[in-house]
């Protein structure tokens, strides 16, 4: 009897009722399928789910080219899909608090320990929305990939790059013109010169090709990069609350191990870069020096500039906490 009950017990944490129906949610994912962030941070969170599910819970997944880019805020939020992983700037025209994220420290645990998580997950569930995930693509964020190596002398002035608007203070800072535009149109504009560069991620400049059509990796690195997978808040309040702890569980086990392992993927892509062609460049150490305080003030402006109180408090959330400046 001791055994049988054993074993029972370590088949799943999960527990189901026999008669209980699999459950199947629609995700959009801002990033095209194979692109590594869906590859490392939506495929793994969709793993993770239906394994401690036991298989009750499926996601299937949709991409830009069912939903563009910065079009997917609002069909989640009307619940014609469940989930949608996606980087909060894409959204910014409706709220600017996800993009935030990206000037607060890269910790996950401290994230949730200190309330930073749950205030960003209480103002989306105002907007309909639940905030399930916040994976980081690495401990540092982003550079600069341009057609041309950086005049130091120079900087961006006369340049135009490409950014969300997160980027957008940071790259007048720097003397250029911000170009918005999602990553998928990025080669094109790089390869008929729309843009001269583009601000991005450490990781997925591979998978677009860019270095056949952008020949330098600037340095310094700054910043760090929060993507996020939200869910529409009344799919997420018609699950069970095994089903919830499930997925917290889930998306909390993400955000640490994605960290180490994008920082080890970001390595892995600069080597691969190199050895496809591109070369490095670097900014002045005038303009270095002062990256950092450039990209933090920078998105906390867009994100006060757009959401008001609620971007300064959760700002003061997080300076009490040593996470920002």
């Amino acid at each position: 009897m001791t055994c049988a009950v054993i074993l029972a017990g370590s088949v799943s944490m999960f527990s189901v009722s026999a008669e209980a129906e699999a459950e199947e949610l629609r995700m959009l994912s801002g990033f095209p399928n194979n692109f590594i962030w869906t590859v490392e941070h939506a495929k793994k969170f969709v793993e993770k789910v239906q394994t401690a599910t036991n298989g009750q819970i499926s996601i299937t997944m949709s991409g830009p080219d069912t939903v563009p880019t910065f079009e997917q805020f609002e069909p989640v939020q009307a619940g014609v899909f469940d989930l949608l992983f996606t980087h909060p700037a894409y959204h910014s025209g409706t709220t600017a608090i996800g993009l935030s994220i990206d000037a607060i420290a890269v910790d996950p645990r401290k994230r949730r320990e200190t309330g930073v998580f749950d205030y960003i997950d209480r103002h989306y569930q105002g907007l309909g929305m639940k905030l399930i995930a916040a994976p980081s693509t690495g401990s540092k964020g982003f550079r600069y990939y341009m057609r041309e190596p950086i005049n130091p002398e120079n900087s961006l002035n006369g340049l135009k790059i490409r950014g969300t608007v997160s980027y957008h203070p940071m790259i007048r800072a720097l003397g250029g013109s911000p170009v918005n535009m999602p990553g998928g149109e990025v080669y094109s504009a790089l390869q008929k010169g729309v843009v001269d560069g583009a601000a991005w991620a450490l990781t997925g400049a591979k998978d677009f090709k860019w270095y056949e059509v952008a020949g330098y990796l600037a340095e310094p690195k700054f910043g760090q990069v929060g993507t996020m997978i939200f869910m529409n808040l009344d799919s997420w309040e018609a699950l069970s609350d095994e089903a919830k702890n499930a997925i917290s569980k889930a998306a909390s086990e993400l955000e640490v191990e994605t960290l180490g392992t994008m920082d080890e993927l970001a390595a892995a892509e600069l080597t691969a870069l190199q050895d496809l062609g591109m070369k490095m460049t670097e900014f002045s150490k005038k303009d270095s020096e002062r990256f950092e305080e450039l990209w933090a003030n920078g998105v906390w402006e867009v994100a006060e500039e757009k959401s008001g109180a609620a971007a300064a408090e959760l700002r003061a959330l997080a300076k009490s906490h040593g996470m920002t400046n």
